[in-house]
C-alpha cells in the first residue's frame, strides 16, 4: 500500500508543474487534461470550459510521487492543515530549494539550525502550499 499527495490548485496546475519543474527538479511523469478523458466531465451552467485543465498529474521529486491537478476551477485553491516536508541531502540543496520555493511565496520559519537538522525552514509557496525543507542530519540514522 502506498499513500500520495495530492494537491488541487484551482486551475493553476500547469503553472505549478512548472514551477515545481524550476523550483526543485521536479519531473513530469503523466499529464491528462480534462478534454483527454474517455468521459466527459459535467459542464456547469456559468462556468468556463476546463477542457485545456490539467485532469492529472503525476511529477517524481526526487523518489517521491506528487500528484496535482486543476481541480473543479471553482476559486482559490485552499491548502490547510498539512504542509509537504523535503528532506535534502545537505545544507547547500536546503538553502538552494528553500530559495527557489519561496520565490512569489511567503517565508514562515526561515532556515535555520535545529536539534533534527543542521538546515530547517518552512514556506508557503506562490500557490500557498506549505513546504517544510529539512537539510539531512549527519547523524541520523
Amino acid at each position: 500500500m502506498q499513500v500520495f499527495s495530492y494537491l488541487f490548485l484551482d486551475g493553476k496546475a500547469d503553472q505549478a508543474i512548472e514551477f515545481y519543474r524550476q523550483a526543485i527538479g521536479a519531473k513530469v511523469e503523466a499529464l491528462m487534461r480534462f478534454k483527454e478523458s474517455p468521459e466527459s466531465p459535467p459542464q456547469r451552467e456559468g462556468q468556463p470550459d476546463n477542457s485545456e485543465k490539467v485532469m492529472h498529474a503525476s511529477l517524481k521529486i526526487g523518489d517521491t510521487t506528487l500528484f496535482l491537478s486543476d481541480g473543479e476551477c471553482a476559486g482559490k485553491a485552499r491548502f490547510e492543515g498539512f504542509g509537504l516536508a523535503l528532506a535534502t541531502r545537505d545544507e547547500n540543496e536546503a538553502k538552494k530549494m528553500f530559495s527557489a520555493l519561496s520565490e512569489g511565496g511567503q517565508v514562515r520559519m526561515p532556515l535555520a539550525k535545529t536539534f533534527f537538522s543542521p538546515s530547517f525552514g518552512m514556506v508557503a509557496d506562490r500557490f500557498g502550499v506549505l513546504w517544510m525543507v529539512m537539510a539531512e542530519s549527519k547523524g541520523a540514522s
